[in-house]
């Protein structure tokens, strides 16, 4: 167990939180949305309680196992078993590592402004992408601290621009650019279903608090407190950048700008905004990066040491870095990125961040299913009608995410997570024989 100068406090513990929620595709959002009209703000609203409820959800199991390693695993793991924990872990490790394919992809594009060069040559965007994933390899296997300063670092450099414009914008808004209201086109509670599925994305990562929590000062206090401030956090900045940005920019404009932030930004600062606003995406990206980084250690280092995973994933190097899931991690990123500048291959990586889809959903539903099953076990007599509700409430909206994200994701996400079966029982039975 580290010391707890060599652990994360209040503080860094919820800029994983904010820092891996607020990634590179923010910076697009508001673009993406503008052709439902300014009803896309209540699609943000109704993903921020949906997400409040599953933020809850992980609060109280932190507080029921304040040292559970792993985060979404071990509470699906101590709630159902080895099998629902397992899978769990396999689809949670393979969905980050395609997301952090994308995002080192975010990355390089948003480099490209400074370097033009990197829009254009394969050969260039593939050197800078493994360099940033190798470099942020190397960050986190020097401890937990360091890349936990980092993800701090990196946290307020993102979140100042997009403050800057959602603050800035208020002053240039034109009460027009919200009409109309619905220009879906559809009805309006099929628009804000359209609209909350969209923007869940942007809340996915609430649990990150919760993954290394061996490493966590007073876990049984911080997490919740991390868990639930970067919820706000990142709540706030979503809302008010999205009501600035579809404020100052005509929807018509909009919807068809492939730098939403960096236009509005423009508008309200001139000219020079756009590179301050590029470099907060790289910025985004970057420590987006190393955030989910992190979590590839901590995934599998936990379920290495429930043995379902083989015990090489429990090695620690010197800083305590469970440091072999790290690497794994960093070769399939690299691949995956890499497959993205290949002609021919474009599709497949595109067919993989499909599956990745259902992996990171899976985790929030049976997260939610499982804290009524350890508040039993635990022998708590109080609370229940409060925590039947809240069980009951993040798991519906989650099934509706679920649902929300297509039937391919549903279909080949499943088939994803049964590949894994014949894995889980050569695992089970070296267990068994032990």
């Amino acid at each position: 167990m580290p010391p707890s100068e060599k652990k994360l406090g209040l503080w860094t513990s919820t800029s994983l939180v904010v820092g891996n929620m607020i990634g590179a595709g923010v910076f697009l959002m508001p673009a993406a949305m503008a052709s439902f009209g300014s009803i896309g703000l209540l699609g943000w609203v109704f993903s921020a309680i949906g997400s409040f409820f599953l933020a809850k959800v992980f609060s109280n199991l932190s507080k029921l196992l304040p040292h559970a390693t792993g985060g979404p695993y071990a509470f699906t793991h101590t709630g159902f078993g080895d099998f629902a924990g397992f899978l769990v872990a396999w689809g949670y490790f393979i969905a980050t590592s395609c997301a952090n394919a994308a995002i080192t992809i975010s990355l390089v594009s948003a480099l490209s402004t400074f370097f033009p060069v990197l829009a254009t040559n394969p050969v260039a965007a593939i050197s800078t992408g493994l360099c940033a994933i190798w470099f942020i390899t190397y960050i986190n296997t020097l401890g937990v601290v360091t890349s936990g300063k980092l993800q701090l670092t990196t946290t307020i450099l993102k979140v100042l621009p997009l403050l800057l414009i959602a603050i800035g914008g208020l002053f240039f808004i034109q009460a027009k650019n919200f009409i109309p209201f619905n220009s879906s086109g559809k009805t309006t509670f099929d628009a804000i279903t359209a609209t909350a599925a969209m923007t869940m994305f942007s809340f996915i990562g609430i649990e990150c608090a919760t993954v290394p929590a061996g490493s966590v000062e007073n876990p049984g206090k911080t997490i919740p407190r991390a868990t639930i401030l970067g919820l706000l956090i990142a709540t706030l900045i979503y809302i008010l950048g999205s009501v600035s940005v579809m404020g100052v920019i005509p929807a018509s404009v909009l919807q068809h700008s492939v730098t939403p932030y960096a236009d509005a930004a423009v508008i309200i600062y001139g000219s020079n905004a756009r590179y301050w606003v590029s470099a907060g995406v790289a910025i985004a990206a970057f420590g987006a990066l190393n955030g989910w980084t992190l979590m590839q250690g901590q995934m599998p280092f936990a379920i290495a040491k429930d043995k379902l995973f083989p015990a090489i994933f429990s090695k620690q190097n010197k800083k305590g870095v469970p440091y072999v899931g790290i690497l794994l991690n960093s070769v399939l990123v690299s691949l995956f990125m890499s497959m993205n500048y290949t002609k021919g291959l474009v599709e497949q990586f595109r067919f993989l961040l499909l599956l990745s889809l259902l992996s990171m959903l899976i985790p929030y539903l049976l997260s939610a299913a499982a804290y009524l099953v350890i508040k039993a076990a635990k022998k708590q007599t109080t609370g229940w009608p409060g925590a039947v509700a809240l069980a009951v409430l993040a798991f519906s909206y989650a099934l509706w995410n679920i649902a929300g994200t297509g039937k391919d994701a549903v279909y080949y996400g499943f088939l994803l997570l049964m590949a894994s079966v014949p894995f889980y029982v050569w695992v089970a039975y070296k267990k068994a024989g032990e």
